[in-house]
C-alpha cells in the first residue's frame, strides 16, 4: 500500500491543478476543511460531489470488554465521525 499523501503534497498539487501558488492552495484547503469540520460537529453532513458523504452518528451506552482483563465496562454513548464513499469513487478505483 502506498503512503498517505501529505498535507503539503496535497497543497502543492491542489496548486498546481488550480495554477495558483501554494499560500492561495493552503488557503483553501484549510477554508474546505474547517467548513466540513464545524458542519459535521454541528450534527450536519457535507457531501464532497464524486468523492462521498461525512457525517456524524451517535453510538448508544454500550457494554465493552477490557481485553487485557476481560472485565466488562460500561461505555457511555458518544459520537463518531463516518464517511460513505460516492459510488463514482468507487468505480473509479475498481476500473
Amino acid at each position: 500500500m502506498a503512503k498517505p499523501m501529505t498535507k503539503a503534497q496535497l497543497v502543492s498539487a491542489i496548486a498546481e491543478r488550480m495554477d495558483t501558488d501554494k499560500k492561495t492552495a493552503t488557503s483553501a484547503l484549510d477554508t474546505i476543511t474547517a467548513i466540513i469540520t464545524d458542519e459535521v460537529s454541528g450534527g450536519g453532513a457535507v457531501t464532497l460531489p464524486n468523492v462521498g458523504k461525512i457525517y456524524c452518528r451517535e453510538r448508544p451506552e454500550r457494554m465493552v470488554r477490557n481485553p487485557a482483563t476481560g472485565e466488562q465496562i460500561k461505555k457511555d454513548a458518544d459520537k463518531v465521525v463516518k464517511m460513505t464513499i460516492a459510488k463514482a469513487l468507487k468505480e473509479s478505483v475498481n476500473g
